[in-house]
């Protein structure tokens, strides 16, 4: 069972799956702090000033209501899908240009087109 196990988690898709998510929540962090310190601080500050609140989450409907909280996750999911768009778009527009340059070129006619339009050239000639 123990040997069974040992090939289980040492399979290279497990292995890869798990760096796979040390990387995703590190960048996690990345994209959360780019949302937090950067972003949301340039669009929501001149919102939040114009309501007079310091923190979105300050936003109450009826004194108890905190839609405030709602509209911050709303806004928060938005940007960071918009953010990782931008992201995989820029990988995919650089696999492009690696691809685009990566082609052969265009392949000649083969030996033995070569050999049957001398032959026939052979035959017109006699």
């Amino acid at each position: 069972m123990i040997s069974e196990f040992k090939t289980f988690a040492l399979k290279g898709n497990v292995i890869d799956l798990a760096i796979g998510v040390v990387i995703g929540a590190a960048f996690g962090k990345i994209v959360d702090s780019l949302i937090a310190d950067v972003i949301t601080p340039i669009i929501l500050n001149p919102a939040l000033q114009a309501a007079h609140l310091s923190n979105i989450q300050e936003l109450t409907a009826f004194g108890t209501v905190k839609y405030g909280v709602f509209l911050a996750a709303v806004i928060n999911f938005i940007i960071v899908a918009i953010v990782l768009f931008l992201i995989i778009k820029g990988i995919n527009k650089s696999k492009k240009r690696e691809e685009a340059v990566a082609l052969p070129p265009p392949a000649g006619p083969s030996q033995e087109q070569l050999l049957s339009e001398i032959r026939d050239l052979l035959k017109k000639q006699q």
